[in-house]
């Protein structure tokens, strides 16, 4: 029987229920996904953070941070985390009629749109959390 702390740490941080139950078995195959999802979300990233108006090293941050926070607090080993092309056409379109006077400003649009999304998903999130 699990401590009411280590539930809770499982329930908020997964990684610590499954890291340590990780068969040495499957890490080649872990590592040929892993591999084969970092070839293909280099040019997405940097091609969708164009589609958002952004320098394509800003994709590259989008694609990394994501699936790096995932793997620490995700709780489903078939979701896709990172950059779509919708989120950066609305991106485009939300941002694009505030008229940026320069590039960092259209950055710093950009990002507080992403820390407010956030922001607002993270309260669903502890709302759902609150009704357990």
């Amino acid at each position: 029987m699990k401590s009411g702390f280590a539930q809770k740490l499982n329930r908020y941080l997964p990684i610590t229920e499954w890291l340590p139950r990780y068969k040495r078995d499957d890490l080649s195959g872990d590592l040929s996904a892993g591999l084969t999802v970092g070839i293909m979300l280099i040019p997405q990233g940097m091609a969708y953070a164009m589609l958002a108006g952004l320098e394509p090293i800003h994709g590259l941050y989008a694609v990394t941070v994501p699936l790096l926070l995932y793997a620490l607090f995700g709780t489903s080993r078939q979701l896709a985390v990172g950059p779509v092309a919708m989120v950066s056409l609305l991106t485009a379109a939300g941002i694009g009629g505030l008229n940026a006077s320069s590039p960092a400003e259209y950055l710093g649009y950009a990002l507080t749109l992403a820390f407010l999304v956030g922001l607002i998903q993270f309260g669903m999130g502890a709302c759902d959390w609150a009704s357990w």
